[in-house]
């Protein structure tokens, strides 16, 4: 997919509506998300090294909020296990219309993409499961309950991806890895008006929690380990096991 460049938020808005992954963030999500968020290249990378470290004969391989397919395709390049399905989740009709597309123009087989909320979606004979950048635009009273389910769904031995935009308990620590996520989206050629707009649209939409939150919940639904891999900022790519 040729993507456009993101100028969604470079005019003034009267009225700043909530951020929506429609067709309009679509045609320019590739560039957003390179500009948007650090490291995001490295994390989809590792994502397709953990899935072929991971998978294993027979199971199946989720990317629960896929978007248009790039952790999806990373697997499925990836894994070697015989028999093993990759299944990308979006609810967004125009996110999954282009995902079948991309990875159709890809050439790489054996990626079903399912239109569905994921907390409604199955998970079941799962060795991989992958949540990049989704959790947080789940409810946070939905988290816990969701995290379990996907536990339970996870064979002996399986592993959840979890990357996310964090928070910091620290205050210092707050403002100074937002101040360097603003100087990070400047360096990508983002404006000051096109950063305040894009804030003012994720508000009360993308709802980042500390990583002590994120492990503490992880654990308590029955995750044996669970670390950070990868920090950019305020931005993490976090690995839980199961036992």
């Amino acid at each position: 997919m040729s993507s456009l460049k993101d100028s969604l938020y470079a005019n003034p808005l009267g009225e700043v509506g909530a951020f929506k992954f429609d067709e309009a963030v679509v045609k320019v999500f590739p560039d957003m998300i390179r500009r948007s968020v650090p490291g995001y290249a490295a994390i989809i990378s590792a994502i397709g090294l953990l899935a072929g470290r991971f998978a294993t004969e027979g199971s199946v391989c989720f990317d629960l909020g896929c978007s248009l397919g790039a952790a999806s395709l990373a697997m499925r390049q990836q894994i070697a296990a015989r028999d093993c399905r990759v299944v990308a989740v979006d609810c967004s009709p125009a996110m999954v219309e282009q995902c079948r597309k991309n990875l159709a123009d890809s050439g790489v087989a054996g990626v079903d993409v399912v239109c569905a909320d994921i907390r409604d979606m199955p998970i079941e004979n799962a060795s991989v499961v992958v949540l990049n950048f989704t959790l947080q635009f789940i409810p946070l009273a939905d988290r816990e309950v969701f995290l379990a389910k996907l536990y339970r769904g996870l064979l002996p031995g399986g592993i959840l991806i979890l990357s996310e935009k964090l928070a910091f308990a620290d205050p210092q620590q707050q403002d100074l890895q937002t101040e360097m996520h603003h100087l990070f989206k400047k360096a990508q050629g983002y404006s000051e008006l096109e950063i305040s707009q894009k804030r003012s649209a994720l508000e009360n939409v993308l709802i980042p929690e500390t990583f002590a939150v994120h492990k503490r919940r992880l654990t308590s639904v029955g995750f044996a380990s669970v670390e950070v891999w990868f920090q950019y900022f305020n931005f993490a790519s976090m690995i839980a096991l199961k036992c």
